[in-house]
């Protein structure tokens, strides 16, 4: 099992707008990624322009199809990464769990 956490700050006012775009991606990771066994998105208590993203891929192959997925392209790389300041991703294997 594959972990991705992605942290994103965004730019100041824009949180809102991450949200919702993020709000629209999840039930299409859900629909379609068989291989995405869990996508949560969290955002932080003390600042409305961070984020989290705690993500769980069966393997390599779940996690590069995550990015060749139409909702990708569009939700994340179209909409949100244009909104953020940065954008920090680190890969995990699941240790326990």
């Amino acid at each position: 099992m594959i972990v991705l956490t992605a942290k994103y700050t965004v730019q100041p006012g824009r949180g809102d707008d991450v949200l919702a775009a993020l709000k629209r991606m999840a039930p299409l990771v859900a629909a379609h990624e068989p291989g995405c066994a869990l996508y949560h998105a969290c955002r932080a208590k003390d600042n409305p322009d961070f984020f989290l993203l705690y993500e769980h891929y069966v393997d390599e192959a779940a996690l590069q199809a995550h990015r060749e997925t139409p909702h990708f392209k569009a939700i994340i790389e179209g909409e949100i990464i244009p909104m953020l300041v940065s954008r920090e991703r680190e890969f995990f294997d699941l240790a326990v769990g």
